[in-house]
């Protein structure tokens, strides 16, 4: 895309650092024929050269660039007041100077100048304390084709049709769980990972989390549900559930969270499941750290008696955390061929890793009826070319699925007599069994 984008522009765009000192680099905004409707600020901005092109092809002549010591003389001027947004473009080499980027951004908040952030091989801990001090929208660089112009359309958006902020932690109608953190559990742990898009994956974590937590209608389990997605999760949507802060408060501070706190951070449906949900704000999945994650699960294993995690489709660092502490790692397909290609490169990559591979619990998605015999023998070609057993065959539960999770209920409370609820309400009671009956053995 580089290559096909020009980078002419890069010297004969609007500077409004030209001349000889700062103040001129001021001044050269207000004798301009044309308004200056925003500006970018960076160390340099000829690294950014596909920056300079979207600016001119989204501002015209309307834009200029500063520096970032340029920027912290301009925005206390009244000039800046005409300003609709600037861009912030950074990359590694400015993270050391973090404190004057926060500056900006604080200073440009003070005079309701939106800020976005353009970010190239930054780490996440500070691009993330850049967001959280107030950037209004976030583009990686190089910039993808059509981003800068999808975020200054949002940008320009009357705030009556923005989205709604999230519910503070304070909000009444935000339930948190009843009960003090004991340490006196230890939880089965069962991650749900979908090996391709559209498998069904967070429905079938959902599902299968909301039918332990009912199994019994007294004293059942304690169930958790963890949404490890931390960019597309879905459970808070699923379960018409608020997206809390506190989440990213956790997932941030781990080291200093204790298990009151992660209880803290859930919310609970229908007083019965407890729920980690997805953060308010689009996170990349290397946030956490291997062991961040180990903190997060030991205090949902040491106070709940099942954890179900939704896990994101990528495979990152800490899969190899979840999957070890697990004691079955469920992998969903499809009958078709990228969910084939996919199960195969994830089976190589534990195996090369020396991972213990054996946790892995095939489920299929829409599985052929009983009936579909030409469908039962493409599954057994698929078990055999893979070499895998598919022990869990879920059922196509339709339209009835899509409107289930669209109305923010489980399948049990929308559509009972789905066979799609009714094959997870049997894996349910099936694992329900088997702990009970390893309790008793135990006892013995």
């Amino acid at each position: 895309m580089n290559d096909q984008r020009s980078t002419a522009t890069a010297t004969d765009h609007r500077s409004i650092t030209e001349g000889r000192e700062t103040m001129t680099s001021i001044a050269a905004l207000q004798p301009e024929p044309a308004l200056i409707r925003a500006c970018t600020i960076s160390r340099d901005v000829q690294n950014f050269d596909l920056l300079i092109e979207d600016m001119e092809a989204e501002l015209g002549e309307s834009w200029g660039d500063l520096t970032f010591n340029d920027a912290t003389v301009f925005l206390t001027q009244p000039e800046a007041s005409a300003l609709e947004f600037i861009a912030i473009a950074v990359d590694d080499e400015d993270v050391s100077d973090i404190s004057t980027i926060t500056r900006l951004i604080q200073t440009a908040k003070d005079r309701n100048i939106r800020v976005v952030l353009i970010a190239e091989e930054v780490s996440p801990i500070a691009l993330h304390q850049l967001l959280r001090l107030g950037a209004d929208d976030f583009v990686p660089y190089p910039l993808p084709e059509g981003a800068l112009h999808e975020t200054i359309e949002r940008l320009r958006k009357p705030a009556a049709v923005a989205a709604p902020p999230a519910p503070k932690d304070d909000d009444p109608e935000v339930a948190t769980p009843g009960f003090q953190a004991s340490g006196d559990r230890d939880a089965t742990i069962l991650p749900v990972h979908g090996l391709a898009g559209g498998v069904g994956a967070t429905t079938f974590a959902v599902n299968l989390a909301w039918e332990l937590a009912s199994i019994e209608k007294k004293d059942g389990p304690r169930v958790c549900l963890l949404d490890l997605d931390f960019q597309t999760g879905s459970v808070a949507t699923y379960l018409d559930l608020p997206r809390r802060e506190a989440v990213y408060e956790l997932l941030t501070e781990t080291a200093a969270a204790d298990s009151d706190a992660f209880l803290q951070s859930l919310v609970t449906f229908n007083e019965r499941l407890y729920v980690l949900t997805a953060p308010p704000e689009m996170l990349p999945l290397d946030i956490l750290t291997s062991d961040d994650v180990n903190r997060i699960l030991e205090m949902a294993r040491s106070n709940f008696d099942y954890v179900v995690i939704d896990m994101p489709k990528t495979v990152v660092q800490w899969t190899e955390t979840v999957l070890n502490a697990s004691h079955v790692y469920f992998a969903l397909i499809e009958l078709d061929m990228r969910s084939a290609q996919n199960a195969l490169r994830l089976i190589r990559a534990l195996k090369a890793e020396d991972l213990p591979v054996e946790k892995l619990r095939f489920g299929l998605s829409r599985a052929p009826r009983f009936t579909d015999l030409s469908g039962k023998a493409r599954v057994k070609r698929l078990a055999e070319s893979l070499d895998i057993t598919i022990e869990l065959l879920l059922a196509d539960g339709g339209r009835q699925v899509t409107q289930s999770n669209d109305h923010g209920l489980p399948m049990a409370e929308f559509a009972a007599k789905n066979p799609l609820r009714k094959e997870i309400r049997k894996l349910a009671q099936s694992l329900r069994d088997l702990e009970k009956t390893a309790a008793q053995k135990a006892g013995k």
